[in-house]
């Protein structure tokens, strides 16, 4: 365990040395090498008052924009439960919030439209650090747009809690020392996915891929591809799509005048809704290839998407990071708190969200500073339960969450119970069979680094 009972890090004593009595000797928290803290981002001078405020930049526009908004629903209530107290903060162990505040000063927060776009997101980013104040920032729901984010985190010194972001990238080339994901990745949907397809569908199969044209479809696409052909099948061909695309109609097109009999859609919010919905009008799953029925596949799914796609995601297969009908304590008390406060299950963009926030929130606690090197110290190798099924362990060397995810499938209509009873659980995957190394070629390989803990201008 990382944190002891009274919430001080062993790491912590050790590095403090003689010090450390005299850092305890603090009336609330103990400080961690509290005489070689200076300036970095908006520490200390956004820190200083009674308030500090949080950056919450999500598409508020923008093929996930859906995403985006239950996004904001979730940091709404992290903050209602930082500032008073509930939630996981009955769950997560360790623990060294008090809902009274972090520190002892309450939590304001400040929103920003990324527009699903790197360029508005990162703009958005920075008008929060510059004229706002920010003290950490989160967001997401495209992977581009969290990794422009991330290394403006590195630049300005300001901690980025990534909240949905599932390309490799994310953790591998581009890891960055100040950005940390909870969410899991492609690769991970790859390790989890292909069994359970190959098992349902055989291992005799010819797939045809449809790919977001970014940093997430392209590792998705090539997560995906690699777990298959580990299985037995073939990859006929692969179209890059535009993201925010509305007409599939041409590429469809091309995947029925294939010998491709399962479709793969890289596709996420909006985009996955429109190919989904257009392939089944185009009749596709109602079709035969080399005597097979096509299949559809759509690797990464949310509730939002089925939501949107609707009947059309019935007998679909891909993974979650997170399921309304979990049963641990954890998701438990997150689910009954989002519900009463919006009259809706959440979504795992919110789950991540929301997770992202108490996190660092828990780890300035656990530091006694927002001193950005001791967070992110705080952050790394941290183990935690209560924030959804297993133990979560934030690995130092990516910044990547490893924790149990999800293999979902679209319910039929007539066995769903409610409007949001859209995905069954088929399996549950336990963190330790999508664990991988941090240095594989998909994530940069031996080159890639996190940079510094103390940024230089």
């Amino acid at each position: 365990m990382k944190i002891t009972e009274k919430g001080i890090s062993r790491r912590g004593i050790l590095r403090a040395g003689a010090a450390g009595s005299i850092a305890l000797a603090a009336p609330m928290h103990f400080i961690r090498n509290a005489w070689a803290q200076k300036a970095i981002g908006n520490f200390p001078a956004r820190t200083e008052g009674s308030t500090v405020k949080f950056g919450f930049i999500v598409p508020q526009t923008g093929a996930y924009a859906d995403e985006g908004a239950d996004e904001l629903r979730a940091y709404q209530l992290a903050v209602k439960h930082l500032n008073e107290g509930g939630g996981m903060l009955e769950t997560i162990k360790p623990l060294s919030l008090k809902g009274n505040g972090v520190l002892g000063k309450k939590i304001e927060y400040v929103s920003g439209d990324t527009q699903t776009n790197p360029d508005a997101a990162r703009q958005a980013a920075q008008r929060a650090i510059e004229r706002d104040g920010v003290i950490m920032f989160s967001g997401g729901s495209s992977s581009a747009v969290a990794v422009a984010q991330q290394y403006l985190a590195q630049e300005k010194g300001v901690i980025f809690m990534d909240a949905l972001t599932h390309s490799n990238d994310t953790t591998g080339k581009d890891r960055r020392r100040y950005g940390f994901r909870h969410f899991f990745n492609a690769y991970m949907s790859g390790i989890a996915l292909g069994p359970i397809i190959a098992e349902r569908y055989g291992k005799d199969r010819r797939a045809y891929h449809l790919t977001a044209d970014y940093t997430w479809g392209h590792t998705q696409y090539e997560s995906i591809k690699e777990a298959t052909e580990k299985q037995g099948w073939t990859t006929v061909n692969n179209i890059m799509t535009p993201l925010g695309a509305t007409d599939f109609s041409q590429f469809l097109t091309a995947a029925i005048n294939s010998d491709a009999d399962v479709l793969i859609l890289n596709h996420y919010g909006k985009d996955m809704i429109n190919s989904l919905t257009q392939a089944v009008q185009f009749g596709m799953r109602d079709m035969q290839k080399n005597g097979k029925q096509i299949e559809v596949v759509v690797p990464l799914y949310s509730e939002l998407m089925a939501q949107g796609a609707g009947d059309n995601i019935e007998g679909v297969l891909g993974t979650a990071n997170f399921n309304e009908k979990l049963d641990d304590p954890g998701s438990q008390v997150f689910i009954k708190a989002f519900m009463e406060e919006h009259g809706r299950p959440p979504s795992q963009a919110a789950h991540t969200a929301y997770v992202q926030t108490l996190l660092y929130a828990n780890a300035v606690e656990q530091s006694g500073t927002f001193y950005p090197p001791e967070v992110i110290k705080a952050l790394e190798g941290l183990e935690v339960d209560g924030i959804g099924p297993g133990t979560a362990l934030y690995r130092a060397e990516d910044h990547q969450c490893f924790h149990d995810i999800l293999v979902v499938e679209g319910k039929a209509p007539s066995a769903r119970q409610d409007e949001y009873d859209l995905l069954e659980i088929v399996k549950h995957v336990p963190r330790e069979e999508v664990t991988y190394p941090e240095d594989l070629p998909a994530f940069g390989g031996p080159e890639a680094d996190l940079g510094p803990y103390e940024p230089t201008a």
